[in-house]
């Protein structure tokens, strides 16, 4: 007889949102992770009582209603609105981009009718029609200036080759606000949980055992009927020991250092365009809590190869990618008890409020229960 209803594979935020849930509707659910922590790729730790963002900086936005209300049961929100800045050959430039980056880019460009009519006129010197790659793809969009400015030594960092050897479709639009608006996003609403994510992942799994630092296959091997049911979370092609082939991710690597000043770049984020420069950012995490602290932390990120053991953070989803996933998930249609869930078991990137309304769909499915109800 198994010992619980459910076995939640991750700690993160799908698989909080789903054993919350679960409890609620009154299932036994054993919440595992190999991680020794809670709270996946959003953990956050304290440091000289600033709240670091380990995995890399995470700011929640969403326009979806039902996501933010629930999101504010388990924390409270400060109103941090995400402005970062491009650093390019001792200049900062406005992200996203908008009046304030094309004034700085075009001296004398001041109206949104000016700014138009120059990257028009940059656009159409370029004369590409049918772009082959990522490169034609943003000259197409944006023309030069912007493009070599602040997009295509911080894309190749990013992904490790030429903007001209990447495909076209990674790069299906690039906004551009003709206003003097400096906020990144376009959603309704946005912050940060103030005390850290952590502790907004903790009251969800409040009342239900988690055990960190545990593999799944370890578990199951010693007790196969340890549940009725698995939700997933862990990457799909790993739970079939890869032996269709193994799905390819980006990963990051992150170097972090206290100072001894109070405020070093006066910003959350600063973007690093220049393809010299070895990281791609770097996060200053007491400004996305409005931090007064003596001392403060810095995090420098670097795109880096992946390989199997490594932490996977961005799939890449090109052809080859995502026939090989196809057939994995063809394979999970067989399985009887398990159902794969968050973006590794669905090798799919997440912003973290689709994440939460993906796990609203697995609640619906498996416990016939609405997670929007208080």
């Amino acid at each position: 007889m198994s010992q619980y209803d459910y076995l939640v594979v991750g700690a993160g935020i799908t698989g909080a949102v789903f054993a919350h849930e679960a409890k609620r509707a009154g299932k036994t659910c054993l919440v595992i992770d190999r991680r020794d922590h809670v709270a996946g790729n959003i953990y956050t730790k304290d440091v000289e009582g600033i709240n670091v963002h380990v995995y890399g900086a995470h700011i929640f936005h969403t326009s979806m209603r039902d996501v933010w209300d629930y999101v504010n049961r388990f924390a409270e929100f400060n109103n941090y609105v995400n402005s970062p800045v491009a650093y390019y050959k001792g200049q900062v430039y406005n992200l996203p981009f908008n009046m304030n980056t094309f004034a700085k880019i075009w001296p004398g460009v001041v109206t949104p009718a000016q700014a138009r009519a120059k990257i028009d006129e940059q656009v159409a010197a370029e004369g590409i029609t049918e772009p082959k790659n990522l490169e034609e793809q943003a000259l197409s969009l944006i023309g030069r200036d912007i493009f070599e400015i602040l997009i295509k030594g911080y894309t190749e960092k990013q992904w490790g080759r030429d903007c001209a050897d990447l495909p076209a479709s990674i790069i299906k639009r690039l906004p551009v606000r003709l206003t003097y608006d400096n906020n990144y996003f376009n959603d309704r609403f946005q912050g940060i949980p103030m005390g850290g994510y952590t502790a907004m992942i903790e009251r969800m799994l409040e009342g239900t055992e988690v055990r960190c630092g545990m593999e799944y296959k370890e578990l199951v091997a010693e007790q196969p009927d340890i549940a009725d049911r698995v939700i997933y979370c862990g990457p799909i092609d790993a739970f079939y020991d890869y032996k269709l082939g193994t799905l390819e991710y980006r990963s990051l690597r992150f170097e972090s250092e206290t100072l001894d000043e109070q405020n070093h770049q006066g910003v959350a984020v600063v973007n690093y365009t220049e393809r010299e420069v070895p990281y791609t950012r770097i996060i200053e995490h007491k400004h996305f809590e409005f931090g007064t602290q003596e001392k403060t932390i810095i995090t420098r990120e670097y795109p880096a190869d992946w390989k199997p053991g490594d932490e996977p953070y961005y799939p890449v989803n090109d052809a080859r990618n995502t026939a090989l996933y196809e057939q994995y998930a063809e394979l999970a249609k067989q399985e009887g008890k398990v159902v794969f869930a968050g973006r590794l078991g669905g090798y799919k990137y997440y912003d973290m409020d689709k994440a939460v309304a993906a796990a609203f769909d697995v609640v619906r499915a498996e416990l016939g229960v609405e997670p929007t109800e208080a």
